[in-house]
C-alpha cells in the first residue's frame, strides 16, 4: 500500500524535476554506457557491461519509487492557514527561554525538512511541541538533550 505524502508547491516541483532528470538524462546515459560496453565484445567477462547493467537496475528501481511518491503526493493548501496558532507551513519565531536566543523556522512535512534552510518537520520533537501553540505561549519540548522551553514570539505564513 502506498503512503500519502504532503508537499508544498516548491517541494513537489523539486520532486517532479528530479524524476524528469532521472528519466531524460540519467536513463539515456546508462543506456549509452551499456551500448558502449556491449560493443567491446564478450559479455560474459565484461565488467563494464555488468556494472552498467547493475546501475541501470538501481536507476529503474529509483525511478519506480519516485513515480510512486509523485503519484501519492498531495499539495498542501496554504490559503486557509490560521496564523493565530502554529500549523504546518507556519513561519514561527521562537525564543529559547534558557539563553534568550531567537530562531525562525518554517514547519514543513517530514520529506521537506532541511535544517540548513530553517525548515523543520512537524514530526520532529520541536515541530510537535510547537504545533497548536499561540503567540506568547511557552512550548516545553523533550529533546534527546533534555527539556527545552521555547516562547512563541511570532507566527506568520
Amino acid at each position: 500500500m502506498s503512503q500519502i505524502s504532503y508537499y508544498t508547491a516548491e517541494g513537489l516541483k523539486k520532486l517532479k524535476d528530479e524524476l524528469i532528470d532521472l528519466k531524460t538524462v540519467q536513463r539515456p546515459a546508462i543506456s549509452e554506457q551499456i551500448g558502449e560496453a556491449r560493443d567491446k565484445g564478450d559479455l560474459s567477462e565484461n565488467a563494464e557491461y555488468d556494472a552498467a547493467k547493475e546501475a541501470q537496475g538501481i536507476l529503474e528501481m529509483k525511478i519506480s519509487k519516485m513515480e510512486n511518491i509523485v503519484a501519492n503526493a498531495r499539495l498542501i493548501d496554504d490559503t486557509n492557514i490560521d496564523n493565530s496558532k502554529v500549523f504546518i507551513l507556519s513561519i514561527v519565531t521562537i525564543k529559547n527561554i534558557s539563553n534568550g536566543m531567537e530562531m525562525v523556522y518554517t514547519l514543513v512535512a517530514e520529506n521537506e525538512a532541511d535544517i540548513k534552510a530553517r525548515k523543520i518537520s512537524v514530526d520532529s520533537p520541536i515541530g510537535k511541541g510547537l504545533l497548536g501553540k499561540k503567540v506568547g505561549q511557552v512550548a516545553e519540548i523533550e529533546t534527546p538533550g533534555g527539556m527545552l522551553q521555547f516562547e512563541i514570539i511570532n507566527i506568520s505564513r
